[in-house]
C-alpha cells in the first residue's frame, strides 16, 4: 500500500509571512512538506497540474491549502471561487490565513465554502501557535474526504 504525501499548499506572496509560517510549523514538530507558490494564478495552476506545474500529478492534492486574500495576479476569493467550482478540489480543506479582519472578507470567505478563517496574529508567538494549532488540527485530526483514484 502506497502511503499517501501529507503536504500543505501555502498560496502566500509576503517573504516574510512564508517565513514565518514555515518557522512556527517546524517549531512545533510539524515537519510536512510545505509547497509555496506566490500568486493566485500560480495556486490554481499547482492544483490543476497546469502551467508550469503540468509535469505533476493532478491527482496529488495537498492535505490542505494555507490561502492568504491580499495575493497577486488572482486574488484569494478567485482563487477559492475556482478551487471549489472544480469537482477535482471542491471538497479540499482551505483555510483563509491572512491579516484581514473585515466583515465583508469573512462573511464572503465562507460564502464561497472556506472550511476556517484565521486572522493572522502580529506578534511572532501568537502566530506561530496559530499555525501550531491549524497543522495539528488539518494534518492530525481532520478526517477529510476519501481521494479519488
Amino acid at each position: 500500500m502506497m502511503v499517501e504525501r501529507q503536504y500543505i499548499l501555502l498560496v502566500e506572496d509576503n517573504p516574510d509571512d512564508v517565513a514565518l509560517t514555515v518557522r512556527a510549523l517546524k517549531k512545533n514538530a510539524i515537519l510536512n512538506e510545505v509547497v509555496v507558490v506566490t500568486d493566485g494564478e500560480e495556486a490554481l495552476d499547482f492544483l490543476f497540474a497546469r502551467g508550469k506545474h503540468a509535469g505533476r500529478s493532478a491527482a496529488d492534492m495537498p492535505a490542505v491549502v494555507l490561502l492568504d486574500l491580499r495575493l497577486p495576479k488572482l486574488d484569494g476569493m478567485d482563487v477559492l471561487t475556482a478551487i471549489r467550482k472544480d469537482p477535482r478540489t471542491k471538497m479540499l480543506p482551505v483555510v483563509v490565513l491572512t491579516s484581514s479582519d473585515e466583515q465583508k472578507d469573512i462573511v464572503k470567505s465562507y460564502e464561497l465554502g472556506v472550511n476556517s478563517y484565521v486572522r493572522k496574529p502580529v506578534e511572532f508567538n501568537e502566530f506561530a501557535e496559530a499555525v501550531k494549532q491549524l497543522g495539528l488540527y488539518w494534518l492530525l485530526l481532520n478526517v477529510g474526504p476519501p481521494k479519488k483514484g
